[in-house]
């Protein structure tokens, strides 16, 4: 089992503790405001469990039928955990209505806010472990569950505080007003991390950064080249690829030609992990030149 994939299978049952211990306060309590906050828990057990399952996929190798292998699975993954989080946010806005047409006295016991604000630091502690693995590991999935699990933290914050503010002014329609924000925060981080997924699959160009590296070992490992240029590349969940036309003198021997694709193939694999390279070479006075010329 991978490193990424260990921290995938923790994620499940660090949700599965966070909600039984948000369920706990809000039956401590009666909130609605902590019943939408441990709602979001809900939704954190399903996208964990999704996160897993896309995992799985993605580490498969590629086959006859998928040669460029399943690194996409993570971006469905993180499509239906944004899904999720829309759902959940709709059921907290009901929750709210019915509240606000019936009133119910609060309750805001020390132990229950107490038992809240533990599950608040539990997911503070793992939210930082799958920001960082996620951006290691490049894992859309890890990524997707981590800034879910930002937002939770955030607003679950919010919410214990107002949580003691209506308790200590009996102003109990502060907590419905409260789990509206929190349902309102929710829908942001799900259209969040839908856009991001719609755009990994539509094949989006690598970072900035990642670009210029690549762009500088090329021209770094292209010599006895003429010119390097057509360059496209896009990521597909951990997966990064790339393409471009590599222009040499038209009596260069084979030989030669490809001892200059394995020199850059292989600066490029030991920068860049998880990459595959694709170099089209093209004679003097063959080249197509299109695109921004590389060297």
């Amino acid at each position: 089992m991978t490193q990424t994939l260990r921290i995938a299978v923790g994620s499940v049952g660090v949700s599965i503790l966070v909600l039984a211990l948000k369920y706990l306060a809000y039956l401590l309590t009666g909130s609605i405001a902590l019943y939408s906050d441990a709602l979001e828990s809900l939704v954190n057990v399903a996208t964990a469990g999704t996160a897993v399952l896309a995992l799985r996929v993605s580490a498969r190798p590629a086959d006859a039928a998928h040669p460029y292998g399943y690194a996409k699975a993570e971006y469905f993954s993180a499509v239906v955990v944004g899904v999720l989080i829309v759902v959940a946010a709709l059921t907290i806005f009901r929750e709210v209505y019915l509240g606000w047409l019936n009133p119910v006295p609060l309750n805001a016991a020390p132990s229950g806010l107490a038992v809240n604000a533990l599950a608040g630091v539990i997911n503070a502690v793992w939210c930082v472990v799958l920001l960082r693995q996620g951006r290691r590991a490049r894992s859309p999935a890890l990524t997707a569950d981590g800034r879910h699990l930002f937002t939770d933290v955030l607003s679950s914050a919010g919410v214990l505080a107002g949580v003691v503010v209506a308790g200590m002014t009996g102003w109990e329609r502060l907590d419905l007003i409260l789990a509206g924000l929190v349902a309102v925060n929710i829908l942001w981080s799900g259209w969040t991390v839908l856009k991001e997924s719609v755009g990994g699959l539509m094949d989006h160009a690598v970072p900035e950064d990642t670009l210029g590296l690549i762009r500088r070992r090329i021209a770094d490992e292209a010599t006895g080249a003429i010119e390097a240029h057509d360059l496209r590349t896009r990521q597909a969940g951990r997966m990064i690829f790339v393409d471009f036309h590599l222009v040499v003198p038209g009596e260069m021997a084979v030989r030669e030609a490809h001892a200059i694709c394995d020199r850059i193939e292989d600066a490029l694999e030991a920068d860049v992990a998880d990459i595959l390279v694709n170099i089209h070479v093209e004679p003097e006075g063959k080249a197509k030149h299109q695109g921004i010329p590389v060297l």
